[in-house]
């Protein structure tokens, strides 16, 4: 069977686990008759290192484009899910579906889009995706999401004298997020390290929050420890200053004709590599 993806080379991830993660890609293709056109990694692996985590294996795919022109094309599934198997969770959307939550500023996609750690591209759907995100992209959205993320996980899993260390990174990343979109007035990276760049002026936090990485690299995924009192305190204070935030009119300066020019450039290009991999599948059996 063909194929156009271009692999980026992943120095984060063992050769032998890349080569079954593409393996599993592949044969999701086959089995489901469509083309693969991004994945990427979208788990704490991402974000930093993180050796003891599964494999986030997140990707978007398109179907023949007769498969849209259907009457029941709202009532056809369109994500693609496998369980997890050796540690590698892997499952994906179909473009129509990550093209809708595109246009929701939907955190998913958008990180998705920024991973740093890609298995598929076919150097094409991502880049234009990238294009336009910051004219899809809701930063009002983004705030409202990261605040509702951060918030939720301090409350459920911080307030303890005894907690899990992991989930200090489910609420200092998206309380930078915040910080990053304030600042800059775009989305957020997904890379951690460029998050704490923020508040790299605050000695003690960003020596606490070093400590915490390191601890992250060598510890079980589940560790519990005290709590950080630098951390919570860090943590309070931005939740305080972001209670009184609400979710304000989106910002969007484009329309869905962006949007759909993206899904018929994607189902022009691929229609030949789709029947191929039908051809494939039809001769092999």
């Amino acid at each position: 069977m063909e194929s156009n993806n271009s692999q980026r080379q992943n120095n984060k991830i063992d050769e032998d686990v890349q080569k079954e993660i593409l393996r599993r890609i592949k044969a999701a293709e086959a089995e489901h008759g469509v083309k693969i056109l991004y994945a990427i990694e979208s788990g704490s692996r991402a974000w930093f290192e993180s050796p003891n985590s599964d494999f986030d294996v997140r990707f978007i795919y398109a179907h023949p484009k007769d498969w849209y022109l259907a009457v029941d094309l709202e009532d056809k599934r369109d994500v693609i899910e496998y369980p997890i198997v050796d540690e590698i969770d892997i499952n994906g959307w179909d473009i129509r579906k990550a093209l809708k939550l595109f246009w929701k500023s939907n955190p998913a996609i958008v990180e998705w889009l920024q991973s740093p750690i890609v298995y598929v591209d076919d150097n094409h759907f991502a880049a234009k995706a990238r294009d336009l995100i910051t004219s899809v992209y809701s930063n009002a959205k983004g705030i409202y999401h990261y605040r509702s993320m951060a918030k939720t996980n301090y409350r459920g899993y911080l307030k303890s004298d005894m907690v899990p260390l992991k989930k200090y990174f489910y609420v200092l990343r998206p309380l930078l997020a915040i910080k990053w979109i304030e600042k800059y007035n775009e989305p957020a990276p997904i890379v951690f390290d460029q998050l704490r760049e923020l508040v790299a002026d605050d000695k003690l936090l960003d020596a606490e929050i070093s400590n915490l990485l390191e601890r992250k690299r060598v510890s079980l995924e589940k560790e519990i420890a005290p709590a950080i009192p630098a951390l919570n305190k860090f943590i309070e204070a931005e939740l305080e200053r972001l209670e009184s935030y609400g979710e304000k009119s989106n910002e969007r300066t484009v329309g869905f004709d962006a949007l759909n020019e993206l899904f018929l450039e994607v189902l022009e290009k691929n229609l030949l590599t789709i029947i191929r991999i039908i051809l494939w599948l039809k001769y092999k059996n």
